[in-house]
């Protein structure tokens, strides 16, 4: 197989940039590195375009991989033709290669090989000639009849017969493949429920069904789950007599005294062997896809989660609420410093109400808290009016939002969480997690497992490994994308750095604590196991803000730092001005040169000149700092104080197939229909929508007894409805 032509036709890529990056990957490259530092060798795709070629690229070397051992297969059993052969070659699925395989596969015993053993495999292949002038089945079979061999009958021999035509008819990879291909676009998924009497949230696929070329990727993940559970009973229905014709064609003749027994034959295979199998397979593609869409969903809200913008500079408190154990609370410094902690119970009797009220204003007041983080869990509406009240009191000192809180308890209970905070009790971690959440979201993610962070449909119902993978890739584009801080940042962070490994990631903290702060990129090059190659993945993503070079505190890569100087020099500028801020002219005068002529002169790609040019004017600088700030509150509202046609400011949580849900400062959030985004039409709310989006919404109704708002961003004034 062309591995580049193919590649290059999926994702509408010319051919040398295909083979660009299959040389780059091979040459044990990471994708983080490859997007940023080796875009003129690619074209400048991004990272996930990279991951998803470098993931078909994997799938179909492991296709070529089986090819080769099924064609191996297949000559060892001295079994291959020119038309296996040329059938092999022209396989474009596992699947495919699988049906090729399929009638050289060792069998477990089935009606068809026990009728081979009873040798009447001859029997089997006369009545499929079916020649016009042919004696009756009964009466070819006649010779067949072997009582020592357990054919008692002619009727026997014939049944025999019939059973190894069947079973050939099965394991026939063209019938096989256009019986898939019917199944597949006109086969309908219906499902049933296993007792419609009783109440389950599945009771809207109680009398379901749908087509399985049209089905929507959520439904069938909640088809399926609902079959798990035992509500629901699940079939994939395809018309049955233009199925069996299917099969039929493949192997009748008219006209013959054995037609009617090779027909039988044919319907038996369909009906026993052949759909069944079928119906499986469909299935199980429907699921795959709607995992892989679920999974996309996933990836791409945690993307937009981690890269959340941070809350610099302030001190935050995190309140972790609960009834019965009370509220826990932690004060973190800008650094995310444990400065106190302690338990509330504003939820228990007055009295406490009001002793917790005064350890909160206490608390605030005495650290000169500025933002206050409060989980979402348990208690989180109670606490959040709670903390309200308290701000009213203190007159706009602080501010609040709802975090998610997903994952903490997780965080709270590991071994990670046990060396960094030893003296901390697992409700306390989960306070400082939670502050530090809204200080810093992507350092204090990365180290909680990314399916514990809760912003996908169904994960749970996932492949584990897949959906792992994808997520882990997530978190790595999202780390590097942005950059750590090499003196600061923990090992779980670090690790997450291209071309470091957990081992590696270790010895860096144990190099900075036994010998203080990396004074510069270079000192990357003593610690231990962390050889050329790994500098050169890593380097570029690791800022060192106290360096004496200020290139280190940019994501310019090394192996261009020449390059960097050169372009300083030619725009009349030196590392001085670049320390000092005054280098704001550097883009036009990068323009007036000319920048093909500025990046043929320093040896370099446009698209590298023109990173250059962005980390040189705002060293150190965040991305995440470019996006919308999230939105603080210091009041609240309740689902009573909700109408139709309020106007409402939230943020988006979640974005899941059919919509989005958005946090608008009552607890619960409301849900924004895929139909109520906007008056154009979209496929997926992805298209418009991502988690943290700040956007503008009005409430369609409220349904109190089933805790459920409904929310449109379509202006009923006839404003055009956008993110803020």
């Amino acid at each position: 197989m062309d591995f580049v032509k193919e590649l290059s036709l999926q994702f509408s890529l010319k051919d040398w940039q295909v083979e660009k990056v299959i040389e780059l990957i091979d040459e044990g490259n990471t994708i983080p590195f490859i997007a940023r530092y080796r875009k003129e060798a690619h074209g400048s795709l991004d990272d996930q375009t990279l991951r998803a070629l470098a993931e078909r690229l994997e799938y179909l070397r492991g296709l070529e991989k089986r090819r080769g051992e099924v064609s191996a297969l297949i000559e060892e059993a001295g079994a291959m033709t020119p038309e296996i052969a040329e059938a092999l070659s022209c396989a474009v699925t596992l699947a495919e290669i699988e049906d090729i395989y399929r009638p050289f596969r060792p069998k477990r015993k089935t009606r068809g090989s026990a009728a081979r053993q009873k040798g009447l495999e001859p029997l089997a292949a006369k009545l499929l000639l079916q020649l016009k002038n042919s004696p009756t089945p009964e009466q070819l079979a006649a010779a067949f009849v072997d009582p020592e061999k357990g054919v008692l009958s002619a009727q026997d021999a014939v049944q025999g017969a019939m059973d190894i035509i069947a079973e050939d008819l099965s394991d026939d990879a063209s019938i096989r493949k256009r019986l898939r291909s019917f199944a597949a676009a006109q086969g309908v998924l219906t499902a049933k429920g296993a007792d419609p009497e009783k109440e389950s949230v599945y009771e809207q696929y109680y009398h379901f069904s749908q087509p399985a070329a049209k089905i929507t990727p959520h439904r069938v993940l909640a088809i399926d789950r609902g079959e798990r559970e035992g509500f629901l009973k699940v079939s994939l229905e395809v018309d049955r007599e233009s199925g069996m014709r299917l099969v039929e064609s493949a192997c009748v003749r008219e006209g013959s005294p054995c037609t009617q027994a090779v027909r039988d034959a044919a319907q038996d295979a369909y009906t026993r062997l052949i759909f069944p199998s079928i119906e499986r397979e469909i299935r199980s593609s429907l699921s795959e896809t709607a995992a892989e869409q679920a999974i996309r969903v996933f990836a791409v809200n945690l993307r937009q989660l981690l890269l959340q913008p941070p809350v610099k500079g302030r001190v935050a408190m995190g309140l972790d609420p609960g009834y019965r154990t009370g509220c826990k609370v932690a004060v973190v410094d800008p650094t995310g410093r444990v400065l106190d902690t302690g338990v509330i119970y504003p939820t228990h009797s007055q009295a406490k109400a009001e002793e917790s009220a005064r350890i909160l204003k206490n608390m605030i007041v005495k650290h000169g808290v500025e933002i206050i983080a409060i989980g979402n869990g348990t208690a989180s509406r109670e606490t959040e009016q709670f903390t309200a009240k308290v701000l009213s009191e203190l007159q706009g000192q602080a501010a609040y939002a709802i975090v998610s809180e997903a994952g903490a308890s997780v965080y709270s209970a590991s071994k990670l969480a046990a060396q960094e905070f030893p003296d901390f009790d697992l409700t306390l971690r989960s306070a400082i997690s939670i502050a530090r959440r809204l200080q810093d979201p992507l350092s204090e993610l990365v180290k909680i497992d990314p399916k514990a962070i809760g912003v996908g449909q169904y994960q749970h119902d996932m492949p584990q490994k897949r959906l792992t993978e994808a997520l882990d890739g997530v978190v790595e584009d999202c780390v590097n994308a942005v950059g750590v801080d090499l003196n600061t940042a923990s090992a779980p962070l670090l690790e997450k750095i291209a071309g470091v490994s957990p081992s590696v990631a270790k010895n860096i903290v144990a190099y900075r604590e036994e010998n203080g702060a990396f004074r510069s990129r270079a000192d990357l090059k003593k610690v231990p196991k962390l050889g050329p190659k790994a500098f050169e993945q890593c380097a570029g993503f690791l800022r060192v803000a106290e360096s004496a070079d200020i290139l280190d505190n940019t994501a310019v890569h090394p192996e261009s730092y020449a390059a960097a100087r050169g372009l300083l020099r030619l725009c009349g500028f030196d590392e001085e001005d670049v320390r000092g801020g005054r280098i704001g002219a550097l883009r036009e005068r990068v323009a007036c040169f000319g920048e093909e002529k500025a990046a043929r002169e320093l040896g370099i790609g446009v698209p590298t000149l023109r990173d250059m040019e962005t980390e040189l004017l705002r060293p150190g600088r965040d991305p995440r700092d470019e996006l919308p700030p999230p939105v603080l509150r210091t009041d609240v509202l309740e689902m009573k104080d909700l109408t139709p046609g309020m106007e409402l400011t939230g943020t988006v949580r979640n974005v899941i197939d059919f919509g989005a849900f958005v946090d608008i400062g009552v607890h619960q959030d409301g849900l924004v229909h895929i139909s109520q985004i906007c008056s154009r039409f979209i496929r997926h709310p992805s298209e418009v929508l991502k988690v943290g989006d700040v956007v503008r919404v009005w409430v369609l109704s409220v349904d109190m007894p089933k805790k459920r708002i409904a929310l449109t961003m379509k202006d009923p004034h006839g404003g055009k409805e956008k993110a803020i």
